[in-house]
C-alpha cells in the first residue's frame, strides 16, 4: 500500500507516552519506525499492567506497527553500531532530558554532520532551554504550572484530577507530529533538516487562547468557575439527574439556549440569564433533577439544543455512532489474539487496514548487523 509517509525511516530514542504516540502517527501514515530500547528492561511501558502476552497492553497500544533494536546506548561503540541507520533515518524522535543525547554523542550538531537532511525532534516538559529545562515532572505538573488545572475546579473548589494526559498528547505528540511533518515539507525545499524543541509546558498555553485574551484584555485574570466555557455560565454546565446521572449541557448560541429551556421547561423569568446568572444555573439543575437521565435523553432526540447525557468509556466504546464511524475497526495483534488498535487522528485514506503487531524487545537487532 503506497501510504503518505511510504520510505520514510524514523528512529524513535523514546519511552512511555508523548514520543511512542508521535512515532505511532507516522507509522499509521505508512513510516518505517524503529525504537531503539534498553537491553533486558526496554520501554519502561513493557512492564505495566495489564498484560495481553509478554508485555503490557499501553505498550502493544503504543507501538502497534513497530520494529525494536536493544542496544546500550553507554556502551563503547554504540554510536558506531547505530551509524548506519543514523546515516539513512529520515528522522529521530528523542525524549531525554536536555543534554542527554549530547553526553551519548547522539547530539543533533554531531548527527546533522553525519546526515545533513536528518529531523531530529526533541520533546520535553520545558523544553531545551529555560530556569526549569532539567526539572522532573510529569503531566499533573505542567496542567499546574501552565495555568490549566487551576481552572478546574469541583464542587469544592480544589483542582480535578483529568482524566487524560493533555500535556503529553496535546502538548507533546501532536505538536510533534505537526512539526516533523513542516520540517520534511521544508527538507524538500532546502535539502536540510532541522532540529525542533517541542516542549509540552509550553504548548498548553494554545489551549488556554481564551483565557489568556480575557486577562489581558480586560485585567481580570480568569478563575476556576468563573468565566463563560469553565462554569460561570448556566449555560455551559453538567447538571445531575433524578437517578445520579448526567447532563453535559452546553447551550451558548442563544438559538440554542430557547430550545434548552423550552424543552426543560424553565420558568420565563429564569430564561434570561443576564438578570442573575446563578439564580437561572439553580432554576435548571432543578428542572433536570426532576427527570432521568433516559427521560432526557427522550426529550432532547431530535432538537437543536447541544445537550448530552454523560457516558462511561463503556458506553462510549458501544455506541452505534462510533462504531460506524468504523473508529474501531483496527486490529493490534498479539500473543493473546487480536484486539482493537488505539484509535488515532490519521485518514483512513492514508491507513493500512491490515492488522499488525508489535515488536518484541530486540526483534530487529539485525539491522545492527547489516542482516535485515
Amino acid at each position: 500500500m503506497n501510504q503518505p509517509l511510504s520510505g520514510i525511516k524514523v528512529l524513535d530514542f523514546s519511552t512511555l507516552l508523548p514520543g511512542p504516540l508521535c512515532t505511532l502517527l507516522l507509522a499509521e501514515a505508512g513510516a518505517e519506525v524503529i525504537k531503539i530500547e534498553r537491553p533486558g528492561t526496554g520501554d519502561e511501558m513493557r512492564v505495566y499492567t495489564p498484560r495481553v502476552g509478554a508485555d503490557s497492553v499501553n505498550f502493544a497500544l503504543l507501538n502497534r506497527g513497530k520494529r525494536s533494536i536493544a542496544i546500550d546506548l553507554k556502551a563503547a561503540g554504540a554510536v558506531g553500531r547505530l551509524a548506519p541507520l543514523l546515516r539513512e533515518a529520515d528522522i529521530l524522535v528523542e525524549q531525554f532530558r536536555p543534554g542527554v543525547m549530547e553526553r551519548l554523542g547522539l547530539g543533533y550538531d554531531a548527527l546533522a554532520a553525519l546526515n545533513p537532511r536528518l529531523v531530529y525532534c526533541a520533546i520535553t516538559g520545558y523544553g531545551s532551554s529555560g530556569p526549569r529545562a532539567q526539572v522532573a515532572a510529569h503531566d499533573l505538573n505542567y496542567l499546574a504550572e501552565a495555568g490549566m488545572l487551576g481552572l478546574a475546579a469541583g464542587a469544592d473548589g480544589a483542582p480535578v484530577v483529568p482524566p487524560a494526559l493533555i500535556a503529553d498528547i496535546a502538548g507533546g505528540a501532536y505538536p510533534a507530529v505537526m512539526n516533523i511533518l513542516l520540517a520534511l515539507r521544508q527538507r524538500e525545499r532546502t535539502g536540510r533538516g532541522c532540529r525542533l524543541d517541542v516542549s509540552m509546558s509550553d504548548n498548553l498555553f494554545t489551549f488556554l487562547y481564551w483565557a489568556l485574551g480575557e486577562g489581558e484584555v480586560t485585567g481580570k485574570w480568569p478563575g476556576p468557575g468563573s468565566s463563560r466555557v469553565t462554569g460561570g455560565s448556566p449555560r455551559y454546565q453538567v447538571y445531575r439527574t433524578a437517578d445520579g446521572r448526567f447532563v453535559a449541557a452546553a447551550p451558548l448560541e442563544q438559538r440554542f439556549w430557547e430550545n434548552f429551556c423550552a424543552t426543560i421547561g424553565l420558568a420565563p423569568e429564569h430564561a434570561d440569564d443576564r438578570r442573575d446568572p446563578q439564580a437561572t444555573r439553580r432554576a435548571v439543575a432543578e428542572r433536570i433533577a426532576a427527570k432521568t437521565a433516559d427521560e432526557w435523553e427522550h426529550l432532547f432526540e431530535g432538537k437543536d439544543l447541544c445537550c448530552a447525557i454523560v457516558c462511561s468509556l463503556e458506553e462510549a466504546v458501544r455506541n452505534p455512532h462510533f462504531r460506524e464511524r468504523g473508529l474501531f475497526a483496527h486490529k493490534l495483534e498479539t500473543d493473546a489474539g487480536a484486539i482493537t488498535a488505539v484509535p488515532v487522528p490519521v485518514a483512513e485514506a492514508f491507513r493500512d487496514p491490515r492488522p499488525a503487531g508489535y515488536p518484541r524487545l530486540g526483534a530487529d537487532n539485525g539491522f545492527l548487523d547489516g542482516k535485515d
